[in-house]
């Protein structure tokens, strides 16, 4: 809180200058702003369609995300601002400028001073790049002449661009593009000529982009072609190579086969077993005579039984090697039909023995071997067959494989084609139809806008004031100067004994000032500050002799040792002030004593003659460079000091300042008391520090008067 109000004093010592500078402030900017133009405000507004769905011309419909859409917004926000776009409206303003009879603007310097020639070249290198939509060389000295010529009239791109505003409103559809300029006309023009400008860019190059997009899709689409071509070839030769038609359809006959003649062979081993089981069991039932009597007897018969079954098996085997040809089966089928009238003709024709019951059974047996032959030849010839299938099987493995990797090749190449071809299709369905954006809203002249003139005077006022008063805070942020009794007290923990307030008269009359019944409020003040002082003084003091110094010159130490002299010989004190500063001697310059330090130190001058009750006697010095011991030595000097006791009641000794330190060294070795004067507004630097511990050290320092409390100044 204190800071906070010695920063409020500190604005208040310089109200002036918060007054004074902001009012000079006000007033000059009044005097440039007052012949300012109008300013006049024109927009045009761009739809995009790229939000709108009713400017959507796509027969696709695409959704673009938020994003995507922003970017693009910003893109052609960006292309409004940039060079080459505020280059075509600066040629169509200074075309305009130059060869109409009210131009925008008056002229420039620079414009004045060319000749009709140059105007001539000028607008010929004009027109010739708003043709070429090309920007000036500024490497070039003659067209860089140009582009300073649209700078002296503020056409050019820079100049433009800071009276120009572009926005979207919002999440709409549109662009609003802004100028602001002193020509109602100019601001319209220049807005249109900018929408205008953006659009046939932007037209122009999207169909470029277009067009170089149809063209690359449209070779890519002839390469994919080409390649699908001959993947699609290059199977075809390898199924004709390789004699393969359907490698599915035939793989899966083929193994229908296989798990057929399995079967089949599988019911031949069963078959087999089963007719050897039945004709052992035949065989067990008749005795060796016997079958050597069937078997002689039948020797003949079965010969022919013998051959048709061979016959029978040959005719098996080709059925079996030809995949079960129908053809083969019906002459199998008639054979066995020949085989079976052989069996029943011999039946017919065999002798019996008189073991004739056993007939039956013989029949059954030839009928059963002749079953166990065909089925056993029947397997071998059905091994060779499977052996022959899995063979065939085996080798349709890689050609699969082959043909599923050339099939998985024309699969890849004909979605890649698929896709090019439908990127195709969408790129020219797009390029046929017209660009969506247009302007919906014409730039057109506007009214005068609001006189800005005012608000700038005020603000000038403001932004002043905030700057004195930033200047004057920066200063007492960095300002350790000591302005208060309580802040020397707390800086140096030596008390204060009093403060005294600074006099703005350059001159006092002390003596009027405690003669006279009616003064001034602030010198009343400051005789009531002396008497306070002398007050703390008298509590304090153990010794007579009084030494008045500081750590600083220039404090008022003389101001102050006189007027303490003068508050106690209104006490009726007898007192005697010493001159103790010989290198600056203000006391003996300011009375009219004629008694000297020196003549008193040296016998020469007598004091029990001159002093009286109730007086003051000033002991002035010759000045010179010199010091007390150069005077005598200390016991000599101690002599007179105490004779000088026995005489007065106080003895005020005023030294020099502390930097000079040798001679208030000197004067401080005679006394028991020191006051040091401490001038309002002065800081404590590293050096100070030091002084001020030297005090301390002396055991006599009993501590400080403030002077000049109130002052502005140093």
């Amino acid at each position: 809180m204190n800071e906070l109000f010695r920063f409020l004093d500190i604005l208040k010592k310089y109200k002036l200058t918060l007054i004074i500078i902001p009012l000079v402030t006000t007033i000059i900017t009044y005097f440039l702003v007052r012949n300012l133009p109008n300013s006049y405000v024109s927009q045009a507004q761009v739809a995009t369609g790229w939000v709108d769905g009713t400017q959507q011309q796509s027969v696709v419909g695409q959704v673009e995300d938020k994003d995507r859409i922003n970017q693009k917004f910003s893109n052609l926000m960006e292309m409004m601002r940039m060079n080459r776009v505020l280059d075509q409206v600066a040629y169509q303003l200074i075309i305009h400028d130059l060869t109409s009879a009210t131009p925008f603007k008056q002229w420039s310097k620079e414009v004045i001073a060319l000749s009709d020639d140059e105007k001539a070249q000028a607008l010929k290198v004009f027109r010739e790049k708003a043709i070429g939509h090309q920007s000036l060389t500024l490497s070039k000295p003659s067209e860089n002449k140009l582009f300073k010529l649209l700078k002296s009239m503020g056409y050019d791109a820079e100049s433009l661009r800071n009276k120009q505003l572009i926005y979207r409103p919002s999440d709409s559809d549109f662009i609003v593009i802004q100028f602001e300029s002193e020509n109602p006309d100019l601001s319209a023009l220049v807005v249109n000529l900018i929408a205008s400008e953006v659009i046939e860019d932007y037209s122009t190059s999207l169909k470029e982009n277009q067009l170089k997009a149809n063209n690359f899709l449209s070779g890519m689409l002839v390469q994919k072609s080409d390649s699908l071509s001959q993947r699609m070839e290059k199977l075809r030769a390898y199924k004709i190579k390789n004699r393969v038609l359907n490698l599915t359809e035939q793989s899966k006959q083929l193994y229908t086969l296989v798990l057929e003649y399995d079967t089949k062979k599988q019911e031949a081993i069963e078959k087999t077993a089963s007719y050897a089981g039945a004709l052992n069991q035949i065989n067990r039932k008749f005795d060796p005579q016997e079958r050597s009597y069937i078997e002689a007897a039948l020797s003949k018969v079965n010969q022919s039984i013998v051959d048709t079954k061979d016959e029978l098996s040959s005719l098996y085997t080709l059925y079996i090697n030809n995949d079960l040809d129908p053809r083969y089966k019906s002459s199998y089928d008639s054979l066995s039909r020949k085989l079976t009238a052989q069996i029943n003709k011999s039946s017919d024709q065999y002798i019996n023995n008189p073991l004739n019951t056993k007939q039956e059974l013989i029949n059954q047996k030839l009928n059963m071997e002749i079953q166990l032959d065909l089925t056993r030849y029947s397997i071998n010839s059905l091994d060779k067959k499977l052996r022959s299938l899995n063979g065939q099987f085996e080798t349709m493995v890689p050609k699969e494989a082959d043909v599923q990797s050339l099939e998985m090749g024309i699969e890849i190449a004909s979605k890649e084609y698929l896709d090019i071809l439908n990127m195709y299709n969408q790129s020219t369905l797009e390029s046929s139809f017209n660009v969506k954006m247009n302007v919906v809203q014409q730039g057109i002249p506007g009214l005068a806008q609001p006189s800005k003139k005012m608000l700038l005077v005020i603000l000038s006022a403001i932004i002043s004031f905030a700057f004195c008063v930033l200047v004057l805070f920066v200063i007492y942020f960095f300002d350790n100067s000591v302005i208060s009794a309580q802040e020397l007290a707390n800086k140096t923990d030596v008390p204060v004994l009093g403060e005294v307030n600074y006099l703005v008269s350059p001159s006092v009359d002390l003596s009027a000032l405690w003669n006279q019944e009616t003064i001034a409020p602030h010198l009343l003040k400051f005789k009531n500050q002396l008497r306070s002082i002398r007050y703390e003084i008298e509590l304090a003091m153990t010794d007579k002799i009084l030494v008045i110094t500081s750590i600083s010159p220039t404090v008022g130490k003389t101001l102050v040792a006189l007027s303490l002299a003068l508050a106690w010989k209104m006490t009726n004190k007898k007192v005697l002030v010493i001159d103790g500063n010989f290198s600056n001697p203000n006391i003996s310059r300011a009375s009219t004593s004629k008694l000297y330090l020196e003549d008193f130190i040296s016998g020469k001058l007598d004091l029990t003659l001159n002093h009286k009750a109730g007086s003051i006697d000033i002991l002035s010095n010759k000045g010179g460079d010199t010091s007390l011991m150069e005077l005598a030595s200390r016991d000599v000097i101690q002599a007179k000091l105490d004779e000088a006791k026995t005489l007065y009641d106080l003895i005020i000794i005023e030294t020099a300042a502390l930097d000079d330190r040798n001679q208030s060294k000197e004067w401080i070795l005679f006394s028991k008391n020191i006051v040091s004067v401490f001038a309002a507004g002065n800081s404590i630097s590293e050096r100070k520090k030091g002084q001020i511990a030297y005090l301390k050290e002396t055991g006599s320092f009993i501590g400080w008067i403030i002077n000049k409390v109130g002052n502005s100044e140093k």
